[in-house]
């Protein structure tokens, strides 16, 4: 199980399963959401995430048409995203998990709308937009 939350700690979670498709997006919409070069997103089977503290301070963005991402109103950490076209998953920003994460990251995504002073480095694969089958 893993736990996590927001800055203030007004949000908390637990996932109960596995992180998969753990990738590092460096598309302009998550440099924005995170305020960084790139965001750490990883998928969790819906029914695996649970919000057990502060849903109600929970505010969601829909950042494009069908994708809503979900932060905290108190503080502004990004907790996670969701689409209703596939319910059955939710996207998690791993920073802010705090519980040890035995998963790893596969790939960097959108490389080619990265930060322009960013320099990508380590070996893992690149891809100009998703990573292949997904």
């Amino acid at each position: 199980m893993y736990k996590g939350g927001c800055l203030c700690g007004a949000v908390r979670f637990e996932i109960h399963g596995g992180i998969r498709n753990i990738v590092y997006c460096h598309c302009s919409q998550c440099r924005k959401a995170q305020g960084s070069a790139f965001a750490a997103n990883g998928i969790v089977a819906s029914t695996d995430f649970r919000i057990v503290q502060g849903e109600d301070r929970l505010t969601a963005f829909e950042s494009t048409p069908g994708q809503y991402k979900y932060f905290c109103r108190v503080c502004g950490s990004p907790i996670l995203s969701k689409r209703p076209a596939v319910p059955e998953q939710v996207r998690v920003r791993l920073g802010t998990i705090e519980s040890e994460i035995s998963e790893r990251p596969q790939a960097h995504i959108f490389t080619t709308s990265k930060a322009n002073w960013e320099t990508i480095c380590g070996d893992l694969p690149q891809y100009e937009e998703y990573e292949p089958g997904r």
